[in-house]
């Protein structure tokens, strides 16, 4: 990306000029610029690309050739085998999975179970796993999740996402205890996801004080957190002494994460394409890398244009900020009345007027991997030109969820 958003606007439109719209691109030179940051923020720890943020494994594979990432952490079993057997050797699922046929598959399969590492945090999901086995005797290698959640005034405040039941070291070493016990399963990782440090961003425009609010509940969980998770990683090292890896944050918080000496790598995907959900964050800036283009089919009025679709609102709390934003050209806004369209998108401001009949509407997802559900391909861009067009997981018939 450029300083001048009009000539960024000119170098997309040149490069899908021969292209029909709707369509998605990334930006290789902003892509490679946020990868190198993250990196630099990593401070020599290596970074875990998670994949429901890319969901394009040309893109997976673009971020793990680079020094500094190794390794995927997915987000269901079906795709944890599919990447496995696609040659990536280090697959951690980050979600625990009741998938049967998926583990029969993973135990009957030695170089699935070498590259597979499965999420536990009850000892209900081991049971599970051997039930589905049908007669596979491969071990399975297993990932404990620790509750990474600040909780305030005697629990009854709590900041974070609801994962992982075990919050304590004792409940850690003890389900650890379950695994190391239990054969045909060996434990060889601890995980613990920050949502509420990783995933909030604290420098919102026009909202001083609720930034304010979370930069001290940031800070306060950055401190909480660490001592309990090094404490965490004390109690099941000391019942698996070979532990691989410990693994935490996310995008927005790859530095501090870093930093924790019991921490031996970091995880981040949305900080390599930029939704529009990490702009707004006192730790890091990036470049926006993912858009997609909607073509111009109506003009309704003076000061309005009528967009081709675009209603792709992304999970989570229902709100402005899961909606896409209109980026390119500048000085579009959403009718209130009608928002984001399943089939058409008004679009409304002083920049309508200059749009024809055909143009594109450049727009920004509000999170990473999500827009690769709306798209079977993505148009690769370097300069003003496209040198790559590669499919999504969905363009290669992959909707895993």
């Amino acid at each position: 990306m450029t300083a001048d958003p009009a000539v960024d606007r000119a170098r997309y439109d040149r490069a899908t000029v021969h292209l029909d719209a709707p369509l998605a691109v990334v930006d290789l030179a902003a892509f490679d610029a946020n990868a190198t940051d993250l990196v630099r923020r990593a401070g020599g720890k290596p970074v875990r690309v998670a994949s429901k943020s890319v969901r394009c494994r040309a893109l997976l594979e673009r971020a793990l050739a680079r020094d500094g990432f190794a390794g995927v952490m997915s987000f269901t079993l079906a795709e944890s085998l599919w990447l496995a057997r696609s040659g990536c050797r280090d697959v951690l699922l980050a979600y625990p999975s009741a998938d049967r046929a998926g583990y029969a598959e993973l135990a009957g399969d030695p170089e699935l179970a070498a590259a597979v590492t499965v999420l536990v945090d009850d000892p209900a999901q081991l049971a599970l796993i051997d039930a589905a086995r049908d007669g596979g005797r491969e071990e399975i290698r297993v990932c404990l999740e620790l509750d990474t959640s600040l909780r305030l005034l005697g629990g009854r405040l709590r900041f974070g996402a609801r994962r992982s039941p075990l919050r304590s070291p004792a409940e850690l070493a003890a389900l650890a205890r379950s695994v190391v016990r239990r054969p045909g399963f060996r434990l060889v990782g601890l995980m613990a996801y920050e949502g509420h440090i990783a995933g909030v961003g604290d420098a919102v425009p026009g909202r001083p004080l609720r930034s304010r609010a979370v930069r001290l509940m940031q800070s306060a969980a950055r401190r909480e957190l660490a001592g309990r998770r090094a404490a965490a990683v004390r109690a099941v090292r000391a019942v698996a002494p070979d532990l691989e890896f410990v693994n935490g944050g996310g995008t927005g918080s790859v530095q501090h994460t870093a930093a924790e000496e019991a921490v031996t790598e970091v995880a981040a995907g949305s900080g390599l394409l930029l939704p529009r959900l990490f702009d707004h964050y006192t730790a890091f800036s990036g470049r926006p890398a993912a858009l997609f283009a909607q073509p111009v089919v109506r003009r309704p009025g003076v000061g309005v244009v009528t967009v081709l679709g675009g209603g792709y609102p992304a999970s989570g709390p229902a709100g402005r900020d899961r909606l896409p934003v209109p980026y390119l050209p500048a000085g579009l806004r959403y009718d209130p009345a009608e928002g984001p369209g399943e089939v058409q998108t008004p679009l409304l401001g002083p920049a309508a007027d200059d749009l024809l009949l055909g143009d594109r509407v450049w727009f920004r997802h509000a999170k990473a991997g999500e827009l690769c559900e709306r798209f079977a391909a993505l148009h690769l861009i370097e300069g003003d030109k496209v040198v790559a067009t590669v499919p999504t997981y969905r363009g290669e018939g992959r909707t895993f969820l």
